[in-house]
């Protein structure tokens, strides 16, 4: 018989809309409920659940998710119009995609609501780290101030169909690896597509020898 999961009680505190297209959400924070940054957490709603990884950090007196609203989905368009209130259950966490420190510089690389497990390390106190985060448009850099200031350094990466005067990178994240980021042994930590993970390791085993790759898939 299938062990029953455990699962804590919460509710739906707050919700804005980071772009048009995601929103963050807050949840009560259940005492008993105790994650790592990076870690994620399954959201049960109306019999059906996900997992999502939070972006605020263990120690926040609530939970909060940044959620990318799929029109035709089955769970993120009730989680954008539930009522505040609305009871939820949590369980978790699952998941070691964790800051892990070593000799070599974290490189964080992102894309779209990949951002998520960062934002919550940036909560924690990582600082130090690059951060490359891939987005269609600019309107999708989440959380683009709080990393500014966490980072040594922050680029963000916009296709190229957003021209820009030098504010942005115009180009995916494995372009500007492959152009400007030189060559050592650094920790990266992949978060995103798949397609962009694939893409960066490869480019990681050509180029950045002795380097250590922690990935985390984001649909």
């Amino acid at each position: 018989m299938e062990a029953k999961v455990k699962t804590f009680p919460s509710a739906l505190i707050s919700r804005r809309w980071l772009s048009k297209r995601a929103f963050e959400i807050k949840f009560s924070r259940p005492s008993t409920l105790i994650f790592k940054p990076g870690q994620r957490l399954r959201i049960h709603y109306q019999s059906i659940q996900r997992d999502y990884t939070p972006v605020s950090a263990p120690q926040d007196p609530e939970i909060a998710f940044c959620i990318r609203k799929i029109d035709t989905g089955l769970f993120t368009p009730g989680l954008s119009t539930a009522d505040i209130g609305t009871r939820f259950e949590i369980s978790g966490p699952d998941g070691y995609f964790t800051f892990k420190p070593s000799g070599r510089m974290p490189v964080f690389v992102a894309t779209g609501a990949g951002i998520a497990p960062f934002r919550s390390m940036v909560r924690s106190g990582v600082t130090g780290f690059t951060l490359l985060h891939g987005v269609d448009n600019p309107d999708d850099l989440y959380y683009a101030a709080e990393f500014t200031t966490a980072a040594d350094l922050y680029v963000p990466c916009i296709s190229k169909e957003y021209q820009s005067s030098g504010k942005y990178f115009s180009g995916r994240v494995t372009d500007y690896l492959h152009r400007y980021f030189p060559p050592a042994g650094h920790d990266f930590y992949l978060c995103g597509r798949r397609e962009m993970i694939r893409d960066v390791t490869w480019l990681v085993d050509e180029k950045y020898p002795n380097s250590h790759i922690y990935t985390e898939t984001f649909y």
